[in-house]
């Protein structure tokens, strides 16, 4: 019924870069630019994880190499002309007409990206207003291209690592919790990512559930397994997953609740863990009367059934709502499970389920969610660790390129053979949240954190050598160094303590 969707990735960009090439100056040989996290719009987040660059030019040079490169020549032109006369015939029919196509006919006769990129390690907590990378053309005829990329470069990078930040802001929180009342150990499989039904597409959720992973090994984006073994070289351990139901599963036995967890725990699932979401009908019937009647099977069980809440307040269903007038409910969920199943009290003093019954709450966790039901179960003598949480879209998705103001920015051009150092600093901008960077920069480690150093030209920045931390990583189409996703975790692990204490 339809044809399919051109993949030409020349076109995977804003209209107005269309139009760049012939507004630079005459002459232009060298353009230079910067990708910046300008701001935190997030309380006491001061430092953003760099994370998604080699998996975004992966992905950007293998979509130029099979379908524009590997394309005739004719083809993929003809495609951009065609965007040229049909997107601007009723605005500039002038430029519409006699737009020339020549650059990227010549683009595709070379064969490959001329550009370079020097970027930090990725795994590192870049303090707001540091920059991250650089890009630049190393081809005199394609001083256009690190700004034509700038839209796809963007949209690639910047979900995967305000997903990293948001996660390294959880890892923190849960850590600091399990370090007062139960096991550290268990901060890794507490927070799971259950994002990808609402992510903006399919290729963002995985990237951001790859950012999710560096700081859990949750999540139930099965495409993000392919990502980071692809992308970061990533082992088949990289991420777990619990067997679970839905609600369409549990509404197809009607309300034979005790007959539905019976089958699911004996017949389908007799050992290993399983998650069975429990309020199809009556979450606090389901603890009441249907646990009750099958406590001998799962205490017999060889693995953990771990009840799903999935709907109401996370914090009162957890902690308890004093309020309420079923006792159950004043109670909450833990306290519940661990009166019909039992448990332990750990060093700490504090309260920890069975490890046969477990909770896990996914719908609509926030960092201030997870704070107070922390708090809550503290506060009523159970380890912070007694209940999983599901990291969604409510987090990943609520969330914009703006968060942390990420911009990829100009900063220096070569004009008629002549250094030029730039900068954008508009005068309405009093917060001077959109003033760039000037001429070239390096990034060293000073003070126990990582500094900018503007304002430089090719002779000053080598005068930096190795003090200066942007590394050349990708050169012409190919990666002159790659970093695995192990080695990306660990570093992440390292920086969050470095930056935030223990």
């Amino acid at each position: 019924m339809f044809r399919t969707m051109s993949k030409n990735p020349i076109l995977w960009t804003d209209g107005y870069k269309l139009c760049h090439k012939d507004q630079y100056p005459a002459h232009t040989e060298w353009v230079y630019e910067t990708w910046t996290p300008r701001m935190s719009r997030i309380p006491g987040i001061s430092h953003v994880v760099f994370f998604g660059l080699q998996g975004a030019l992966a992905e950007i040079s293998n979509s130029f190499d099979e379908y524009f490169f590997a394309q005739p020549e004719d083809a993929v032109v003809a495609q951009y002309e065609e965007a040229i006369r049909e997107v601007f015939a009723m605005t500039n029919s002038n430029f519409a007409r006699t737009h020339q196509s020549q650059h990227i006919r010549d683009l595709h006769r070379l064969g490959y990206l001329p550009i370079k990129v020097k970027a930090l390690q990725e795994g590192s907590l870049v303090p707001i207003g540091v920059p991250m990378f650089t890009i630049e053309n190393t081809h005199p005829d394609f001083f256009w291209l690190p700004g034509y990329l700038e839209t796809q470069l963007s949209a690639y990078i910047w979900s995967p690592m305000t997903a990293a930040t948001i996660a390294d802001q959880y890892k923190r929180l849960l850590t600091g919790f399990a370090e007062k009342t139960g096991d550290v150990n268990k901060v890794f499989t507490q927070a799971g990512d259950f994002s990808m039904r609402g992510m903006g597409s399919p290729e963002t959720a995985y990237r951001t559930a790859g950012g999710h992973l560096l700081s859990f090994g949750v999540s139930a984006t099965l495409s993000v397994r392919e990502y980071l073994k692809t992308y970061y070289g990533a082992t088949s351990d990289v991420m777990m997953y619990t067997p679970s139901t839905e609600h369409s599963v549990m509404c197809s036995y009607g309300e034979q609740e005790v007959e539905a967890f019976r089958h699911l725990i004996t017949e389908v699932y007799p050992s290993g863990n399983i998650s069975i979401v429990s309020d199809t009908y009556d979450l606090w019937h389901v603890v009441d009367h249907v646990l009750p009647q099958l406590k001998d099977l799962i205490m017999g069980r060889e693995g953990k059934v771990v009840i799903r809440p999935d709907s109401g307040d996370p914090v009162k269903i957890i902690c308890g709502d004093p309020e309420a007038d079923h006792e159950t409910v004043q109670k909450g969920i833990v306290e519940r499970l661990f009166e019909l199943f039992g448990g332990t009290v750990n060093a700490k003093g504090f309260k920890e389920l069975d490890p046969h019954i477990g909770v896990v709450y996914g719908d609509s966790i926030t960092v201030e969610r997870a704070t107070k039901i922390c708090e809550g179960l503290m506060a009523k003598g159970f380890a912070s660790t007694n209940t999983i949480l599901g990291i969604g879209s409510y987090t990943y998705q609520y969330v914009t390129r703006d968060t942390f103001g990420f911009a990829l920015k100009g900063t220096a051009e070569i004009v008629d053979g002549q250094f030029k150092a730039i900068q954008k600093r508009p005068a309405t901008d009093t917060g001077n949240f959109k003033k760039s960077q000037k001429g070239m920069v390096a990034v060293v480690f000073e003070n126990n954190d990582f500094r900018l150093i503007d304002d430089l030209n090719p002779t000053t920045i080598e005068q930096l050598n190795d003090s200066n931390l942007l590394k050349e990583c990708f050169l012409d189409g190919a990666f002159v160094s790659a970093v695995s996703f192990k080695e990306i975790r660990n570093r992440l692990q390292t920086e969050s303590i470095r930056v935030y204490g223990e």
